[in-house]
């Protein structure tokens, strides 16, 4: 089928965006044909409720890439990414990861092993440690366990690894949200809201993790209504799906 995984860290740091020197031919001076985009929506459409939620988005990322849903409550952002993470699938379009549609039989299954998601459920299981609710999550991807304490030490959770889950904040917990998304390590992440809940410090450990995701070729698509720093981010702001009604201090101007 030519589809391959891509481990973040395989991936190259820089955006394919652009046509580089070792894609000229020798013969003639030719330029290649510049690669395709990583992920791509071609004339999306999503509905929910029998109503049409998200309507003929095109969007392509490339790999280093991010895109940053921004709209009013109710807008589409977090159906955007549950679409996206194959929860529901466009009612027009198609949804294509290296050249393949993501729906077929044969490639969701693997597109769904690209994807990181986080959303504003946050799976903590509050009678387990710290620790135990990361490396949990780790060894189900198959792996040794061996990224979570420093993932949680970054997200500045150190000092907490070995107590219940059940003690933290809301911003501790959030942290412990993010930390997880480290120590599992899929190159394409779908962020529901991500600085919900965090502090100054935590939003600045956010924004790092994501530059640094982005070094090694990964991928991020961030739901948000609050800034997030993000260098040469592309932004889609989704329109508001119903017209704001009239009120009363309306009327009376």
């Amino acid at each position: 089928s030519g589809l391959n995984t891509y481990p973040a860290s395989a991936w190259k740091g820089e955006s394919a965006r652009f046509v580089t020197e070792e894609s000229v031919s020798e013969r003639g001076g030719e330029s290649m044909p510049p690669p395709l985009p990583r992920v791509a929506l071609h004339n999306v459409s999503c509905m929910r409720n029998a109503q049409v939620v998200l309507r003929d988005i095109n969007v392509s990322v490339h790999d280093g890439g991010a895109l940053v849903l921004t709209g009013s409550n109710g807008a589409g952002k977090s159906t955007f990414l549950r679409m996206l993470a194959g929860f529901s699938r466009p009612s027009a379009g198609r949804i294509l990861w290296d050249g393949h549609d993501v729906t077929s039989a044969g490639v969701a299954a693997q597109w769904r092993l690209q994807l990181n998601w986080l959303s504003l459920k946050d799976a903590i299981k509050e009678d387990l440690t710290v620790l135990d609710n990361v490396q949990w999550f780790e060894v189900l991807e198959k792996k040794d366990g061996l990224r979570s304490l420093p993932a949680l030490e970054f997200m500045g959770l150190g000092r907490l690894v070995h107590e219940k889950a059940r003690i933290l904040s809301m911003g501790q917990r959030k942290r412990l949200q993010l930390a997880r998304m480290l120590a599992i390590d899929r190159p394409i992440w779908l962020m529901d809201e991500p600085s919900v809940a965090l502090d100054y410090d935590g939003v600045k450990l956010l924004e790092a993790m994501i530059a640094d995701h982005r070094k090694k070729g990964g991928i991020v698509f961030v739901a948000t209504h609050l800034p997030i720093e993000m260098e040469d981010a592309m932004n889609l702001r989704l329109p508001p799906r119903f017209p704001r009604r009239k009120i009363l201090v309306d009327l009376v101007r």
